[in-house]
């Protein structure tokens, strides 16, 4: 009897608990569009919290809008090899029409963030549950970098915006095959899947592994037609668009251009020559810790993103530990998530699962661990909290304790992806301000500031026929309104002894570059604090000149009172 009472206890408590989850799923289905609505709401509303009207001190952005002007003005002499070209072409196409609108083209990447998150959420509604498509859309629609980058001119909104509509139109195609599983039948939606492949691999490099990816996913499950058509579709684009590149341009495809830099050991000294199998292997422990175990918690704001110099090998190592330990969790997690979701026979989150673990695991490998960019692990986080949430989900949805420590994790994440965004838009607000009403400098920190100034002065006062030796070009660009500088991004005919250049080749190379210039600036090492260490690249190729030929350089020019920007010109 007892036995008994138990068991009809322990059903009605289940019932209860099982309500919770099923009340949220009910309440999100009635309110599909209040949802939607309110996820794009906040991402605009974010997306102008932390609007950025300056250009980014990490130096990607003004080399694609350097190349989109290019694109422009130099054509058909000029195509864009550094990564992948579609973004860079697509700020060319705007450059033609609007002209050299920096402000346009922010305006223009806050639209593509905006479709980003609309599509991403018509792509997974109904897909998940709901109690996991809330958690990951506030992170979508809210994280601070995804609104950082939302105004500026990376290619991580417009990627995002592309990576949403490839998910939209596999799930549409999925669907249609569930129907119909003759693939020939579906020619139009195999022609959009082909198409969105087609543009995230030519907007990222990395993204190359989706053409396999759904290769192999057709391939398992014995459609062979199907992964015929996956390529077809996929060759439709690339084809052509190989065939054009070539009779216009007649140059490289996107991935010869960054192989070179690839393949080196440091991509800022070739000296050191081309890396072996172990320093790959070595580049993907490096990166699993610092994306996996720093980045991924930075970017839940779960840890602050700039921390104080390591001061001792003691405290790197002690920290390079706990980065394995942290990353190794998630690797773990999203492993095991991807594992259920194959046993469930959930084939299109097996697909997005696969689609993102080889997106990361090439990013890992290919990389050197010295760039570190957040980036390279934010558009691959969407598809993996929905596998963690998943998990959990599975794991608890017959227990009313574990439905409430779910919820309650869930808002303790959506809490601080909300607040790390909301922290930085208050701080933003008086820069932007000062920036749209005419102070362009203002949130620099002086070193930038005076580099850029600097850029300005070069293109104000000095002839159009020189060209100043820069290190970071492409932001001199910008700021120097159009003129081109020559870019330096390490040191030149390195002396092996002294690791500064050799005057004398250094000398003959710039005169054979048609460098009339130098432009040496006190930018810091540490963003964060004047410390007196300086990244000195072109320090190192101007010192040994003025050592041996003391007339040589002549200074013309000198930005600010502290952490000054000098102009020397290369004397005949």
């Amino acid at each position: 009897m007892a036995k008994t009472t138990t068991s009809k206890s322990t059903a009605t408590n289940y019932a209860t608990h099982k309500l919770v989850f099923d009340k949220i799923e009910t309440w999100g289905i009635n309110n599909n569009q209040k949802l939607l609505f309110t996820f794009l709401a906040l991402s605009l509303f974010f997306s102008f919290m932390l609007f950025n009207a300056r250009i980014s001190e990490a130096h990607d952005d003004a080399l694609y809008l350097e190349g989109g002007w290019r694109y422009v003005n130099e054509f058909p002499n000029y195509f864009y090899t550094q990564n992948a070209p579609l973004y860079v072409l697509f700020l060319g196409l705007l450059t033609k029409i609007f002209g050299f609108k920096l402000l346009v083209f922010k305006l223009v990447n806050v639209v593509f963030s905006f479709f980003a998150v609309f599509f991403f959420y018509k792509a997974f509604y109904k897909r998940i549950p709901v109690v996991v498509l809330i958690p990951v859309m506030l992170f979508v629609s809210c994280n601070h970098l995804i609104q950082y980058y939302a105004s500026m001119t990376f290619t991580e909104a417009f990627y995002l915006f592309l990576q949403s509509l490839f998910f939209f139109w596999f799930f549409k195609l999925y669907d249609a095959l569930q129907i119909e599983s003759n693939g020939l039948k579906h020619i139009k939606l195999w022609i959009m899947l082909g198409l969105f492949a087609f543009f995230i691999a030519t907007c990222k490099s990395v993204a190359i592994v989706a053409v396999p990816v759904l290769i192999v996913f057709f391939l398992l499950e014995k459609q062979w037609k199907n992964a015929g058509l996956a390529l077809g579709s996929y060759l439709l684009f690339k084809i052509p668009y190989e065939l054009i590149v070539k009779l216009v341009w007649g140059t490289q495809n996107q991935f010869a251009g960054q192989s070179k830099i690839l393949l080196l050991k440091d991509p800022y000294d070739k000296s050191l020559g081309n890396d072996d199998v172990a320093g790959f292997i070595g580049r993907f422990f490096d990166n699993c810790n610092l994306y996996l175990g720093k980045r991924f918690y930075e970017l839940l704001g779960l840890r602050e993103e700039y921390t104080k110099p390591v001061e001792s090998q003691l405290a790197a190592d002690k920290l390079n530990s706990e980065y394995k330990y942290l990353a190794f969790f998630i690797v773990v997690i999203v492993l095991i998530s991807l594992f259920k979701v194959i046993k469930q026979k959930n084939k299109p989150l097996v697909f997005f699962g696969l689609f993102t673990g080889a997106q990361l695991l090439l990013s890992f490998v290919i990389l050197q661990a010295r760039w570190d960019q957040p980036r390279i692990v934010l558009i691959c986080m969407p598809v993996m909290l929905i596998l963690m949430y998943l998990l959990f989900y599975n794991f608890v949805k017959k227990s009313g304790m574990g439905q409430n420590i779910y919820l309650a994790i869930a808002l303790i994440l959506s809490a601080s992806v909300l607040m790390s965004s909301f922290k930085r838009g208050v701080v933003n607000i008086p820069i932007v301000k000062k920036n749209l009403a005419g102070n362009i400098y203002y949130g620099y920190t002086p070193d930038w500031q005076n580099f850029l100034r600097c850029s300005e002065w070069c293109a104000d006062s000095l002839p159009k026929n020189t060209l100043v030796a820069s290190r970071k070009a492409p932001m001199s660009f910008v700021y120097g309104k159009g003129k081109k500088f020559f870019p330096i991004y390490s040191v030149i005919t390195k002396d092996s002894l002294t690791q500064q250049s050799n005057p004398d080749s250094a000398l003959a190379f710039f005169a054979a570059k048609g460098v009339t210039h130098i432009m040496l600036g006190s930018l810091r090492i540490n963003p964060k604090e004047n410390s007196g260490q300086i990244i000195n690249t072109v320090h190192n190729i101007a010192q040994p000149i003025m050592e041996k030929y003391p007339n040589k350089l002549k200074l013309v020019h000198t930005e600010g009172l502290s952490e000054q920007a000098y102009l020397f010109e290369i004397t005949k």
